[in-house]
C-alpha cells in the first residue's frame, strides 16, 4: 500500500487544462463509446499526465502531429510527450465500453407497459470521469468544457447536460460552454424523459426529469422544493445562481442518493419522484433534504470547489448543515431542526465513538481509498454537526457575510478548510479556525464529567469509546452551552473546578445542564447527584433536552460507563410524550434491548410484553390511520408506534394490520404509505403464504413507486419461511428482480431476519468475488461490511467475521471498515456477556 501511495502525484501539477472540447458518439446496442477529446492547457514540463482508465487510446495528436504516449493502468495514465513545454492544445482519440458498474457513462433500466427501456446517464465523482474521457481528472483542474454528443438517437428521445443545448448539427447535440468547473461535475444524460419545467424569481429554469414509468404528478413536489431551494440559497448566499438551469434527474439505476452535477443533479428516484397524494411525511422531509443539500453544492462544492479530496467534508458537511438550514426556511411547520437530531446526530455520536475511525479531515492519494472517505456519519454528519455547532457560535448574520465572502474569494476557484475558517472569522471576531481543528483533525469525541466533589463542582474531559479504545489523550476545544453562568464558553482543558455547587444552583434556579440544544459534538456524565436532580425535573425539560437524555444514557450504556439496565425505567418514564422526536430515541433504545435476549427465549417473551406496554397507549392515542389536521408530530411517530407493537405481537395490532390488508387486498398500493411496511409485513408473517410473498416480490419489480418498493421489500424479507427466502436469496444476483443498487437493502433485510441470518450471510461469503466485481468501484460498497457489523452478536458469529475478513484487510479502501467493525461486533459480544443478565431482570421487573 504504502510503495503504492508513494508514486501517486497530482497529474494537475504537470498539465493544467483550460478549456475541453469534447465529442461522444455513444452506441447503445453494441456498448461502445467512440470519443474525441481535445485539450488546451499549459504544460510546465514536456511528459505530462492525463487520467484514463478502461479507455484504449487510438492516438494522441498535436497541431495534427501524432506524439508518442505510453499506458500505464496501475496509475490509470496515459503519458504523453509533448514536442516542447508551454501553452498546447492535444486531441486524443479513443473507445470505451459502455459498462453497468453505475459509474463513468452507463445505463439505467426501467420498464414501460412491460418494455424493457434504457436512459443513459452518468456519475464521475470520484474519480470516473477518466472511464469517459481522458483529461486531468481532480478537484483542482478546472476547465470550460463544450459538449457535443452523438447516439442511436429515435424519436421521441430527450438529450439534457450541465448546459443548454444550443445546436443540433445532424443528429450531434452541442451543448454551451460550462463556466470554469472540476471534471467531476461534468453530467449529462438521454433517453426517453418527461420533465415539468418552471422559473425562479431571478430567471433561473428549474426543471424535474424522470422516465414515463412515473406518473406526471410525480415530479411536482420536487419542482416545488427545487425552485424555493434555488430561492431561498441566492438570498441566503446573497451571491447568483450562476447557470441558466438547474436540472433535477432521476436515475433508475444509482449507486448513490444523489450527486451534485452543475447544473444536472443526478437523483436515485427514491429521494425525487413521490405520489403527493400517498407519501408519508418522513419521505417527503427525506426527498426534501436531498434536493436542498444538492442544490447547496451548487455554490459550495461546484462555485468553489475543495482543492483535492482530502478536504471532501468542506463539500459535504457545509451542504449537510445547509439541507436543514435550506428546509427549515421553505416549510417551517415541520420542524426539520428535529430531525438532524434524529438522524445526523446519534449517526455520528455511534459512529465517532469506535477507535479507528477516521477524523473528518483525512489525508488521502489513492483512488480506491478517496473512495472510501465517504464515511455519511464522519463526513457528512459529524461534519454537520461541526458547522452546525460553528453556527450557533458565530450566529447566521456572521455566517451569510463569511460565506459572501469565501464566494466572491474563490468563485470557479478552489478553496481548503482554512480559506473558510479565515473567511468566518473575519465575518465573526472569532479564531474559528483554532477551535475547529481539534474536531476536523481528530477522530472521536469527549464526554464530558460533571461532578460535586467536597462540595466543588468539578468537570473534566476524556475521548468517549464503545468498546476497547486507546486513550491517547486527546483534547478539544468544546463549546458547553450551559445553562449556568460559571461556565466557560469554550473548555479545553483536561479538568477544571467550577466552584461552590450549592452557591452556583442557587445562582441559576434550575438543574445544571451542558449542551442545551445538542448542538455539540459531545455526551455529558452527570453523577448522581446532578442526575437526580436533572430527572426529577425532567417533564418541564423541552423535547430536545428530554431525547438527550436518553441518548446520552443509552451511549454511555453501550460503552459500560453506566448500567444499561437503567436505561428500562427510563423508557418507562417518556413513554407517555407525544413529543416524536422523543419517542423515536425511546424506541432506538428499547430496540437495541433486543441484543440481550435470543429469538424464541422467555427473555425475549419478556421484553416483547414490555415493549407493548410502551407502546399501547401511544397506539389507542394515535390509531391506525391519519386524523384530519393531525400534528405532524402525530404523523410521524405512528409508523414508530406500530412497528413497536408489532415487535411485541400485540394481538389486537396483528388484527387491525390484517383488516386494514384484507379491505385493500385489490389495491395494496393505495395503502397509506405510512403504515403500508408493517401492514404488509405482518400479512406475511402472520397470515401469509410462499404465495402472497411471491405476489408482493412481482409488484416490487413492476412498481415505480419508490415508497411502495421500499415497503414491499420490508414485508418480504420478513417472512419466517424459509424455503422462500433461499428462493429469494437466489434472486440476489439477478438484476431484473432485484437492482444493484437496492441489494444491500434487501441483504440486511434478509440478514437481519433470525430465519434468514444463515443463508444471507452463507451467500455473501460465497459470492463475494461476484460482489467485488459489479459493486467494488462503488463507494457505498464497504457499506456492506458496516450492514453485517450491524447484526452480529455472538461469539460464533465474530469468529466467523474476522475469518472471513482478516485475509482481506490490505484490500485498498477496506482496511479501516474492516477494523472498525470487527471492534463494534466484539464490543457488542462483551456487552451481552456482561450485563444481559442484569437487563432482563430489570425487563422482568419492569411494570
Amino acid at each position: 500500500m504504502e510503495a503504492i501511495m508513494a508514486t501517486i502525484s497530482h497529474f494537475y501539477e504537470a498539465f493544467q487544462p483550460a478549456h475541453y472540447d469534447l465529442f461522444l458518439d455513444i452506441d447503445r446496442g453494441a456498448k461502445t463509446i467512440t470519443g474525441r477529446t481535445t485539450i488546451t492547457g499549459h504544460a510546465s514540463q514536456a511528459t505530462i499526465d492525463i487520467h484514463r482508465k478502461f479507455l484504449t487510446i487510438n492516438a494522441v495528436t498535436v497541431a495534427d502531429q501524432a506524439v508518442p504516449f505510453t499506458l500505464d493502468d496501475a496509475r490509470e495514465a496515459l503519458t504523453v510527450t509533448l514536442p516542447s513545454a508551454g501553452d498546447v492544445t492535444l486531441t486524443i482519440t479513443y473507445t470505451a465500453p459502455l459498462t453497468d458498474t453505475m459509474m463513468g457513462i452507463y445505463p439505467s433500466y426501467y420498464t414501460v407497459n412491460g418494455e424493457q427501456k434504457q436512459l443513459i446517464g452518468t456519475q464521475f465523482e470520484t474519480t470516473a470521469a477518466r472511464q469517459a474521457f481522458p483529461g486531468v481528472d481532480e478537484p483542482e483542474a478546472k476547465a470550460t468544457f463544450d459538449l457535443a454528443i452523438k447516439f442511436d438517437e429515435h424519436p421521441g428521445e430527450t438529450i439534457i447536460a450541465n448546459m443548454p443545448e444550443i445546436r443540433n448539427d445532424n443528429g450531434v447535440h452541442h451543448f454551451a460552454t460550462t463556466k470554469r468547473m472540476s471534471t467531476y461535475l461534468v453530467a449529462f444524460a438521454f433517453g426517453e424523459m418527461q420533465k415539468k419545467l418552471t422559473h425562479t424569481k431571478s430567471g433561473v429554469e428549474i426543471g424535474v426529469f424522470a422516465t414515463k414509468a412515473h406518473q406526471a404528478n410525480e415530479l411536482d413536489f420536487a419542482l416545488d422544493i427545487a425552485k424555493r431551494a434555488i430561492e431561498f440559497y441566492e438570498d441566503f448566499y446573497n451571491t447568483p445562481y450562476p447557470l441558466p438551469h438547474s436540472y433535477q434527474l432521476a436515475l433508475p439505476d444509482f449507486s448513490a442518493g444523489a450527486m451534485e452535477n452543475w447544473g444536472l443533479v443526478t437523483y436515485r428516484e427514491a429521494y425525487l419522484t413521490l405520489d403527493p397524494a400517498n407519501t408519508a411525511l418522513d419521505m417527503k422531509m427525506q426527498v426534501a433534504t436531498v434536493i436542498t443539500h444538492e442544490l447547496a453544492h451548487q455554490w459550495f462544492g461546484d462555485l468553489v470547489t475543495m482543492k483535492w479530496w482530502d478536504d471532501l467534508w468542506l463539500n459535504e458537511s457545509f451542504a449537510n448543515m445547509m439541507e436543514y438550514v435550506a428546509v427549515d426556511a421553505l416549510q417551517p411547520d415541520w420542524h426539520i431542526w428535529e430531525l438532524f437530531q434524529e438522524s445526523e446526530a446519534p449517526a455520528a455520536l455511534q459512529r465517532d465513538a469506535t477507535d479507528g475511525v477516521q477524523s473528518v479531515h483525512v489525508a488521502v492519494e489513492n483512488p480506491a481509498e478517496i473512495d472510501s472517505i465517504f464515511d455519511s456519519a464522519i463526513v457528512y454528519a459529524k461534519g454537520a454537526r461541526m458547522l452546525v455547532m460553528v453556527r450557533a457560535l458565530i450566529g447566521d448574520d456572521a455566517l451569510r457575510q463569511g460565506l459572501q465572502q469565501y464566494f466572491a474569494a474563490h468563485q470557479y476557484g478552489n478553496a481548503t478548510g482554512a480559506d473558510l475558517w479565515a473567511a468566518l472569522g473575519a465575518a465573526s471576531g472569532l479564531d474559528v479556525g483554532a477551535i475547529m481543528q481539534s474536531w476536523l483533525e481528530q477522530p472521536g469525541y469527549p464526554v464530558v464529567t460533571l461532578a460535586v466533589q467536597a462540595g466543588q463542582l468539578t468537570i473534566s474531559q476524556r475521548q468517549f469509546f464503545i468498546g476497547d479504545g486507546q486513550d491517547q489523550d486527546r483534547l478539544w476545544q468544546i463549546p458547553l452551552n450551559a445553562n449556568f453562568a460559571a461556565a466557560p464558553q469554550i473548555f479545553n482543558t483536561r479538568s477544571a473546578t467550577l466552584g461552590d455547587y450549592q452557591a452556583l444552583r442557587a445562582a441559576a434556579g434550575e438543574p445544571l445542564r451542558l449542551n442545551v440544544g445538542n448542538d455539540s459534538h459531545f455526551i455529558v456524565q452527570y453523577d448522581d447527584t446532578l442526575l437526580a436532580e436533572i430527572m426529577a425535573q425532567a417533564d418541564a425539560l423541552d423535547p430536545i433536552s428530554q431525547r438527550q437524555l436518553l441518548q446520552d444514557a443509552r451511549l454511555l450504556a453501550e460503552s459500560g460507563r453506566q448500567s444499561y439496565a437503567a436505561i428500562v425505567p427510563l423508557l418507562g418514564r417518556f413513554a407517555s410524550s407525544t413529543a416524536e422526536v422523543v419517542g423515536d430515541e425511546l424506541y432506538t433504545a428499547a430496540a437495541a434491548l433486543r441484543k440481550f435476549v435470543t429469538p424464541g427465549s422467555p427473555e425475549e417473551a419478556a421484553l416483547k410484553a414490555f415493549t407493548g406496554r410502551l407502546s399501547a397507549p401511544q397506539l389507542a392515542r394515535l390509531g391506525w390511520t391519519a386524523k384530519a389536521g393531525e400534528p405532524a408530530d402525530d404523523e410521524l411517530m405512528r409508523p414508530t408506534i406500530i412497528g413497536a407493537a408489532m415487535y411485541a405481537e400485540d394481538a389486537d395490532a396483528i388484527a387491525a394490520a390484517h383488516d386494514l390488508f384484507t379491505a385493500n387486498a385489490n389495491q395494496l398500493a393505495s395503502l397509506p404509505a405510512a403504515i403500508r411496511p408493517d401492514v404488509l409485513r405482518n400479512e406475511v408473517r402472520h397470515y401469509g403464504s410462499a404465495a402472497l410473498s411471491a405476489q408482493l416480490l412481482q409488484d416490487y419489480q413492476t412498481t415505480a413507486d419508490a415508497s411502495y418498493k421500499n415497503a414491499l421489500r420490508y414485508a418480504v424479507t420478513g417472512t419466517r419461511d424459509a424455503n422462500f427466502l433461499q428462493q429469494l436469496v437466489g434472486e440476489f444476483q439477478h438484476a431484473a428482480v432485484i437492482k444493484p443498487q437496492d441489494l444491500r437493502a434487501w441483504f440486511r433485510g434478509v440478514l437481519a431476519n433470525p430465519a434468514g441470518e444463515q443463508l444471507a450471510w452463507d451467500w455473501f461469503r460465497t459470492n463475494w468475488d461476484w460482489l467485488e466485481e459489479k459493486l467494488g468501484g462503488d463507494m457505498e460498497f464497504t457499506t456492506y461490511i458496516t450492514v453485517i457489523a450491524g447484526v452480529f452478536r455472538t461469539p460464533a458469529r465474530l469468529a466467523e467475521f474476522k475469518a472471513f475478513f482478516a485475509p482481506k484487510q490490505d484490500v485498498p479502501g477496506l482496511g479501516r471498515e474492516i477494523a472498525m467493525d470487527t471492534k463494534v461486533i466484539a464490543s457488542r459480544v462483551a456487552l451481552i456477556a456482561d450485563s444481559a443478565a442484569d437487563v432482563n431482570a430489570a425487563i422482568a421487573q419492569a411494570k
